[in-house]
Parts: C-alpha cells; structure tokens; sequence
C-alpha cells in the first residue's frame, strides 16, 4: 500500500495542475499557435486533407502523459464547428483525462488535432462525456509517430486524431480517455451560461478573442 500511494504521488507530481487550468483565453492562443505549428509541420498536408473536409475539430494544446507502472494523462481542449455558411464557430472548452495500469515508464508531451468528420462524432462529442474506444457506434482513428494507424483507416473514421508528441513514448492513443465539457470555462470566457451544444452547433457566444484561431482555422481549412 505505501508503494501503491508513493506512485500515485509521483503520478501527481509528473501530471502538472497548472496546465490543467490554463486560463480560458491563454488555451485560445495555445490552441491558435498548435494549429499553425501542426499545419505548417511535417503532417500539415495530412492535417489540411481532414481539416478541409471536418464539420468540426478539437484543438488540445498540451496532453501530458506521465507515470510508472501507473499511467495517468490529462489535459485541456477547445472545440469549434463549421456553420452551415462554412465560418467557423466560437469554441466551446473541454478537458481530458485518464488513467491506466500496466508496466510502462515515461512522460511525454502531445499537441492533438481530432478532425471530427460526421456529425455523428459531432454529436458524440457533444454529450456531456465522451469516452473514447467506449462507443461502438463511432469510430476513432489515430495518425501520428509511435501509433498503429493507417490513413485507410482514417478516411472511413467519424474522428481522426494527429499528433506532435514529445517524450519517453513515441506517440499517444487517447483509448480509455475520457473528454468532458468545461461549462466553467465557458461561462468565464463568454460572461453567460451556453453549453457546448448552444456554443459549437448553434452559434451561440461570441468573445473576440477566438477570431485569431476561427481565422487559423478558415487559413488552412477553408
């Protein structure tokens, strides 16, 4: 039991809090910068391939991942959607996290990309959580170093996720993570009560500060 606490402390230590609760304008930049980096990096013509096509994508600046034998990740996420015009809507803020037991060891940091390509995985995303492998009637496909995925795959997929990961693992899989609605941030960022839904699907909200990341995202995918 002492050894099972010491872990998980060590766990606390490796997953940093402060990136957990980054500002909600501070993850609008983040998320701004993560999209140009990954665009104009060696995966941007891929990344502009689904971006063109997505109803909506999901823009995670920072996942951690860290542990020994205990793993653990986490991190904070913005979600935007085409209109029916093709303008990009205000985002809607999210975190994921999870947590896993099994021999592994190291940290690593990923920038994350999930093109959402149907509005069934709109929909699914929508919803108050969102595990990801836990629901058979969407499909998540994963591109990126260290990663078993294949762009056949991906093209028939309702998310496909790409990412820049640094560290000890090579590349991340969010199976078994799980996505939640920050309805905190949202109403800090906007000054009222929207959902994600209200926000994402029905054009809801507005704060000036997310145009840099809607121009980003109008940039490259149209």
């Amino acid at each position: 039991m002492k050894k099972f606490r010491l872990l998980l402390a060590t766990l606390g230590l490796l997953l940093p809090t402060a990136a957990l609760a980054d500002p909600p304008q501070e993850l609008v930049d983040s998320a701004t910068l993560t999209v140009e980096s990954m665009m104009d990096g060696s995966q941007g013509n891929t990344a502009a391939q689904f971006l063109r096509r997505a109803v909506g994508v999901v823009v995670c600046p920072n996942i951690f991942r860290g542990g020994f034998i205990i793993g653990g990740e986490g991190g904070t996420c913005v979600m935007v959607a085409r209109s029916s015009t093709g303008d990009w809507s205000y985002p809607a803020f999210y975190g994921i996290g999870g947590g896993s037991f099994g021999f592994q060891a190291g940290v690593q940091n990923s920038k994350v990309m999930m093109f959402i390509m149907t509005r069934g995985g709109l929909n699914a995303l929508l919803n108050s959580q969102f595990k990801f492998g836990a629901d058979a009637g969407v499909s998540v496909a994963t591109i990126g170093a260290g990663v078993n995925g294949s762009m056949s795959t991906a093209l028939d997929a309702d998310i496909v996720t790409l990412s820049q990961s640094e560290g000890l693992y090579g590349g991340i899989s969010l199976a078994g993570s799980i996505m939640s609605d920050d309805t905190g941030k949202d109403q800090s960022y906007y000054g009222q009560e929207l959902d994600a839904r209200q926000l994402v699907s029905e054009g809801q909200g507005a704060n000036p500060g997310a145009n840099p990341l809607r121009s980003m995202l109008g940039r490259y995918g149209g």
